[in-house]
């Protein structure tokens, strides 16, 4: 299970510092959304990986799971969400002032139908 957890975990990351290098907004932000993803299960990781364990610690239970750092990454993905509207929102702001949507603001050369790269 670990295996198949670090494999997610490179893969996710892999993947999205891919779509951090492209010139366009819309993969930009998917890339940083893919890797927030990476980063929340690997701090979901980090508590060590328990199935079928209560948070809390009781005397029935004969074991129990780390609630932190759940905690921790409900607080990323709200961030994250937040983070993510907040470039979606600069990204069209950009788009409608510039009129392209690469990531540097310079205008591609037009193709021969009329629309930029």
């Amino acid at each position: 299970m670990e295996f198949l957890v670090a494999s997610s975990i490179g893969l996710l990351s892999a993947c999205g510092v891919y779509m951090l290098l492209r010139g366009r907004t819309f993969p930009v932000v998917i890339g940083l959304s893919l890797l927030s993803y990476a980063v929340n299960v690997f701090l979901f990781a980090m508590g060590r990986l328990q199935v079928d364990m209560p948070p809390i610690l009781s005397d029935t239970a004969t074991g129990y799971t780390d609630p932190l750092p759940q905690a921790l990454v409900l607080t990323a993905i709200v961030i994250s969400f937040g983070m993510t509207a907040v470039i979606v929102v600069l990204a069209l702001r950009t788009y409608l002032e510039i009129g392209n949507d690469h990531v540097d603001g310079l205008p591609g050369e037009p193709t021969d139908s009329g629309e930029t790269k």
